[in-house]
């Protein structure tokens, strides 16, 4: 039987709209061509980032919900949403790799009437040039006459509980005006509000604009935390007073550094019909560059800390509190942590670490020791560092065992510890 909808990658972005579409009745298929993750999902097992829980996956299963690593089934589907990873790669360009496998999966099974919908980050262009290229060109059809082609941002907010997918818009943009009308009429099952962008190309450049709005912003206000604190102003009493006016103002927080897997689009890299642009995006570039300066920030600050109380950082103890990307997840991706515990490794502290969503954590292949008895871990070491905030932490009672404690995220009460 025909399946309503194939999610191609079942990742950190795939998972959930797998789980979002099946809750809504949808008939849901999720493809994955790795053998092992399908194997752990018909298990029942979640996937370790902490995308999904494991009840979720259950009442997946039990909704009925399949996975498979079999192409074959892609040619019974009636919409397919390609969630597929496209990282930074050595370059720092967005690697599509995986985006083009997918395409030729999906093309040689392409049947008449499907609609294709792209979520994964990419350049303006890719919808309706690579993509479009390699289903045609692997289907013999022809995409806006034969199947119906679109792009969707993705706009999932991993472990948020106040953004659920249903209350988030989605954004269509179709090659043509029927193609955006039937990814909307399939969205519209999973959302209650539908924005129609005027072509995949102005949808594509809607992520560009919200990931970069973030890290610009959040670049802004990490310049504000080195600011305020060669002045000795309390920056998170700023921001307080600042989130108060009603207009002109969005309060943004510092913290150690960005992570996760919607990472900013470099901008020297944003080819448009395979044409370099031939210049980069100046406020993104200098917001990389000033995010990118934070793990070295908080390791300076960690030295002087420990030198105000009469301590070298080398022999020093240094416990490392949280280092996922995100608060409550078990997701490492792009997190922060590992390049400030590199830096403190190599001025010579013995580092510990403790998170409740992690079990095990290398950096440049060695392990780094795991704290199980917290409290304990805490009072024993020379300094203590907050990198995120889990809601797990009480950080009254942590920061009263602390001999000292630097706190990134601003989450500790007012003089409990040491704030970036």
């Amino acid at each position: 039987m025909p399946a309503d909808l194939a999610v191609i990658g079942l990742g950190h972005h795939g998972l959930p709209l797998a789980h979002a579409a099946t809750m809504a009745a949808i008939d849901t298929l999720g493809f994955d061509p790795d053998p092992r993750a399908v194997h752990e999902l018909t298990a029942g097992r979640p996937p370790v980032d902490g995308s999904l829980s494991a009840a979720e996956i259950r009442r997946m299963l039990g909704s009925g919900f399949r996975a498979t690593d079999d192409p074959a089934e892609l040619g019974r589907v009636r919409t397919a949403v390609i969630c597929v990873p496209t990282p930074l790669g050595a370059d720092h360009a967005l690697d599509l790799t995986e985006l083009r496998t997918a395409a030729r999966t999906l093309a040689a099974r392409l049947r008449p009437h499907t609609t294709v919908v792209l979520e994964s980050t990419t350049y303006p262009g890719t919808t309706e040039g690579m993509l479009r290229s390699i289903l045609e060109q692997g289907s013999g059809l022809r995409a806006g006459r034969d199947f119906h082609l679109a792009y969707s941002p993705g706009r999932h907010d991993p472990g948020s509980r106040t953004h659920d997918d249903a209350h988030i818009p989605k954004v269509i943009g179709g090659l043509t005006p029927a193609c955006t009308e039937a990814a909307a009429a399939f969205y519209g099952r999973l959302t209650d509000r539908v924005v129609r962008a005027r072509g995949p190309r102005e949808a594509e450049a809607v992520k560009v604009l919200e990931t970069n709005y973030r890290h610009v912003n959040i670049a802004l206000v990490n310049e504000m935390s080195w600011y305020c604190h060669d002045l000795d102003i309390d920056l998170w009493d700023v921001i307080r007073c600042a989130e108060t006016k009603p207009f002109g103002f969005q309060a943004f927080r510092p913290g150690p550094g960005v992570g996760g897997h919607s990472v900013p689009i470099d901008p020297n890299y944003l080819p448009y019909s395979t044409r370099s642009l031939g210049y980069p995006l100046r406020m993104v570039e200098l917001a990389q560059e000033v995010n990118g300066r934070m793990p070295r920030y908080v390791t300076q600050r960690c030295a002087q800390l420990l030198n105000e109380h009469g301590k070298s950082v080398r022999g020093a103890r240094v416990l490392l509190l949280g280092v996922t990307y995100k608060p409550d997840l078990g997701d490492l991706e792009g997190s922060p942590a590992h390049e400030i515990a590199s830096r403190l490794m190599e001025l010579g502290a013995h580092l510990s670490f403790h998170d409740p969503y992690v079990a095990q954590w290398r950096v440049h292949g060695h392990p780094v020791p795991r704290a199980d008895s917290l409290y304990e871990a805490v009072a024993g070491a020379d300094l203590t560092v907050l990198l995120q905030q889990h809601r797990t932490y009480d950080l009254q009672g942590l920061a009263v065992k602390a001999q000292l404690m630097l706190d990134t995220r601003g989450a500790s009460p007012t003089g409990a510890a040491q704030r970036l």
